[in-house]
């Protein structure tokens, strides 16, 4: 298999690779099945917790025009600053830098709370959860997602990780499907306050670049970039050749198609 890593460019940070590669392939299409699920009218608050580089919170803001408010929070300053400069500022949305589990707003400030795929990575769910409930309105809801079970496309490059890089780079692939267990869901949201919760499981269809491509572009949008920039080229290479292999049969018309299994909670307060 010819050398692919080094003749591309993966510089910048990661945030920066988020918005670039991830966005389009997964972060977008996900998005824009939770907004069309949350039905957000015009006027309506809405706070996207966990907002990464803003494709939820861009999406979220054109539905409430006119009159409505989206604000973005996340606990990464390069997310939030990926978020606003490529956010039109005639969207009119807030960027709040704070942890899940202690949001700084006003109790029963919002119509609707949104997080995408992001609940896994947040220590105290919980707490985070409680919190999303007291900035809601009385009658607010909210709608999260979760990934998972871990698709075999990612199995594969979990295993080709923990081989190649390090167990700990690979402990990151199981955090990313942690978190889709309904009925853990369901207990979470109950303890949190929430009534009514409706969890829906369903499997997601996407379609991302070529193996050797989208290999290194969802290594270098996520934390596992510097497990990539610390590697040795020859152990790279050794990533590269034992993973996409397994992810030929998933090739159609020179791109990747895979499903992931995504789980939706909706809940009011």
């Amino acid at each position: 298999m010819a050398q692919t890593y080094a003749s591309t460019n993966y510089g910048g940070d990661a945030p920066g690779n988020y918005q670039k590669f991830f966005v389009p392939s997964i972060g977008g299409p996900v998005a824009e099945d939770l907004i069309a699920l949350a039905g957000l009218k015009a006027g309506e608050h809405v706070l996207d917790v966990a907002c990464g580089t803003g494709v939820v919170t861009r999406m979220a803001a054109r539905q409430v025009m006119p009159g409505g408010k989206v604000t973005g929070l996340d606990l990464n300053p390069g997310m939030l600053a990926t978020a606003r400069a490529n956010t039109d500022p005639d969207l009119g949305t807030d960027w709040v830098e704070a942890d899940a589990a202690a949001i700084p707003l006003n109790d029963g400030n919002f119509d609707v709370v949104l997080c995408q795929m992001s609940l896994q990575f947040i220590p105290n769910k919980l707490a985070a959860l409680r919190e999303m409930h007291r900035v809601l309105k009385p009658s607010g809801r909210i709608l999260l997602s979760v990934p998972g079970p871990k698709p075999p496309l990612f199995a594969a490059m979990h295993d080709g990780i923990a081989r190649h890089l390090s167990h700990e780079g690979a402990l990151f692939l199981d955090l990313v499907f942690a978190m889709h267990d309904p009925r853990e869901l369901r207990d979470l949201f109950d303890n949190a306050g929430f009534h009514n919760v409706q969890v829906h499981s369903a499997p997601k269809a996407l379609t991302v670049p070529r193996p050797e491509e989208f290999l290194w572009q969802y290594v270098h949008s996520t934390p596992l970039a510097s497990e990539a920039v610390n590697a040795t080229p020859s152990a790279r290479q050794a990533l590269e050749e034992t993973v996409c292999p397994k992810w030929s049969d998933y090739v159609v018309g020179g791109k990747t198609r895979f499903e992931v299994g995504i789980t939706t909670v909706q809940a009011w307060a």
